[in-house]
């Protein structure tokens, strides 16, 4: 059965014509909320900063690229890749040095697309027209999170930045050829179903290409784990979790591409909740809240 919204697969599917698989990657680099201001970074976000860890165990990006490419292409028999720079924030360093690190990537031609999450207040005019110029012959992604549209509730999480920050970023991204993917989570402290919604409603406003939906998983050594582990912080029930994303998804225009619904946790990172590692549960609960609310993506938009 199709999905009832619009899938990533779907989307590379059609544009390369085969299956392309995702690369994530760790370019060695921080975060400017973590260590260059003293605000300590976000109160989900662990000290390899939701990615691999792999650079700082001394494995350099080739290494990473080459031993992910053989294992896709014995598993999967993927001929094509995206280059996922998931780790900390992949804009924060001089312009010189980013460049160093995408051409390293990019000297692979199986490498078709390039993909670089970051944060709204990490990105100049300078980062932005270097990664724009790898758009004539890649497919480019620049990847932002927003978490929340509530200002409030990214002042909770120490986040760093409001919405007005992210909605500037997107608005000057949107003015070179690249595509745009916001990040946002379900389940953060304070948050309930209206949050979710205001959320849809300003990502729906905006010139946003792409999004990915996570959950609000407890991760060890976090601040979150500290609130999780007093009764301060309580994590979404999955089938609160389906509702809200489903909900969500209604109110998303339709040709949004959908790249992730819910979260990928490591077993042993994890604390709660326990079901966030049976992803293909999740996403059939997704699906089965979405069918039998006769949801489909957009299908709750108001239109203008």
């Amino acid at each position: 059965m199709a999905a009832p919204y619009r899938t990533f697969n779907g989307f590379l599917q059609t544009r390369f014509g085969g299956r392309v698989q995702k690369l994530s990657l760790d370019a060695g680099l921080s975060c400017p909320h973590r260590d260059a201001d003293g605000r300590g970074g976000c109160i989900y976000c662990n000290s390899q900063g939701s990615g691999t860890g792999k650079a700082a165990k001394g494995i350099g990006l080739n290494e990473q690229i080459e031993t992910q490419m053989l294992a896709a292409k014995k598993r999967y028999h993927a001929r094509s890749f995206i280059a996922y720079f998931q780790s900390y924030s992949n804009t924060y360093a001089p312009v010189g040095r980013l460049k160093n690190i995408y051409d390293t990537v990019l000297a692979y031609p199986e490498i078709v697309g390039l993909a670089i999450g970051t944060r709204p207040d990490c990105v100049d005019e300078d980062i932005l027209r270097l990664i724009a110029s790898y758009a004539d012959k890649r497919l480019v992604w620049m990847e932002y999170g927003l978490q929340s549209a509530n200002n409030e509730t990214l002042k909770r999480i120490n986040r760093g930045h409001d919405r007005q920050c992210f909605q500037t970023a997107v608005e000057r991204t949107a003015r070179y050829p690249v595509r745009i993917c916001a990040h946002v989570i379900i389940g953060l402290p304070g948050e309930g179903p209206q949050h979710y919604l205001d959320t849809a409603r300003f990502i729906a406003g905006l010139p946003i290409t792409d999004i990915k939906i996570h959950l609000m998983y407890v991760i060890r050594g976090t601040p979150l784990e500290g609130l999780y582990s007093t009764g301060a912080y309580t994590p979404p029930e999955l089938g609160d979790y389906a509702g809200a994303v489903a909900e969500f998804l209604a109110h998303l225009p339709a040709e949004i591409v959908i790249q992730r619904i819910t979260g990928d946790p490591h077993p042993r990172e994890l604390v709660a909740p326990a079901w966030a590692l049976e992803k293909q549960r999740v996403m059939n609960a997704i699906h089965g809240c979405m069918l039998s609310r006769g949801f489909s993506q957009g299908s709750l938009l108001e239109k203008p």
